[in-house]
């Protein structure tokens, strides 16, 4: 495969899910990291800056389980999951719902006339955050990045 023939990366049986997963895992934690600094700078800018963040983010969680179960079907064409691959799928989607928990509060919190955020907000970001980074972490070592030698 050339790195450079966009029709073969395209193509690919699994490349759409390698690639569309970075989306939501960059604009969540840049959302937590805007709202983070929102809530200690007191700027609203900085927090609409989170909310659109953690939008887009939910948004895109949806095209990459879609292409994520994809892979699984064209990788290995339904195979029953097991081991590691099994936890990425379950944290995947737990990650997902959790994105969209965190989006939701925000939602919600920019509805309400005084238009503060609960604060349990920040402890259900970091969690997201924490499954976020295990998926990946799993992710990786499933793709061979975190493998070592």
């Amino acid at each position: 495969m050339h790195p450079f023939n966009i029709r073969e990366a395209l193509l690919a049986k699994h490349a759409q899910h390698v690639v569309l997963i970075h989306f939501p895992i960059a604009l969540c934690m840049a959302g937590v990291a805007f709202d983070f600094v929102a809530y200690w700078t007191k700027r609203s800018a900085l927090a609409t800056a989170a909310y659109y963040n953690f939008t887009v983010a939910a948004v895109f969680t949806v095209p990459v389980i879609a292409t994520g179960l994809l892979a699984w079907q064209f990788q290995l064409e339904g195979q029953r999951l097991k081991g590691i691959l099994l936890q990425h799928l379950i944290l995947g989607v737990v990650s997902s719902v959790m994105i969209c928990l965190v989006w939701y509060v925000h939602f919600r919190a920019r509805r309400a006339p005084e238009k503060t955020l609960p604060r349990y907000c920040f402890a259900i970001e970091l969690a997201a955050m924490g499954l976020v980074a295990m998926t990946a972490h799993l992710g990786g070592y499933l793709s061979g990045v975190n493998i070592s030698g």
